[in-house]
């Protein structure tokens, strides 16, 4: 009987020690804010990166795919005819006649940059066969940094 006793005062103290109190939490918490501030810009400045870096490699995959397009066609899809030729057989302008089945890219439509704009294609092209744009995080032409326009020619 007196063991009993001692054990369930020994459990009593314990559960009045457990638990956080409300003092300990709020420094825990505001740890992780002053961590989060200084983190969060070294991963946001990366993200940036990401998507200038994923603009330049669909751009690439666009070249490659139209090139193929060229191989098989004799020419590139005009302007008019724009990077959906590349899925679906054009019905206006040049019609291909040796026309891939299943189209030219591994997607059924035609990426958006990575700012979920359309890339801009020009046939023929003032700085090769073709050009191909992406107007930056801005959607605007021109622009400095994440804004800047990346360029099919300066790859």
């Amino acid at each position: 009987m007196k063991l009993y006793r001692l054990e369930k005062q020994h459990f009593r103290r314990i559960s009045r020690q457990g638990g956080f109190t409300l003092l300990e939490i709020i420094v825990v918490v505001a740890i992780i804010g002053i961590l989060a501030a200084i983190i969060a810009p070294r991963f946001l400045g990366r993200v940036d990166d990401a998507n200038r870096e994923s603009a330049r490699i669909q751009m690439r995959n666009l070249e490659t795919a139209l090139k193929l397009y060229k191989v098989d066609n004799h020419v590139y899809p005009t302007t008019g005819q724009g990077l959906e030729a590349l899925i679906n057989i054009p019905s206006t302008g040049a019609v291909p006649k040796n026309y891939r089945k299943g189209g030219y890219l591994a997607q059924s439509k035609v990426p958006e940059d990575p700012w979920r704009n359309p890339y801009i294609y020009i046939s023929p092209g003032s700085h090769g066969d073709f050009d191909i744009i992406s107007l930056g995080a801005d959607g605007l032409e021109g622009g400095e940094g994440n804004n800047a326009d990346i360029k099919n020619w300066d790859l």
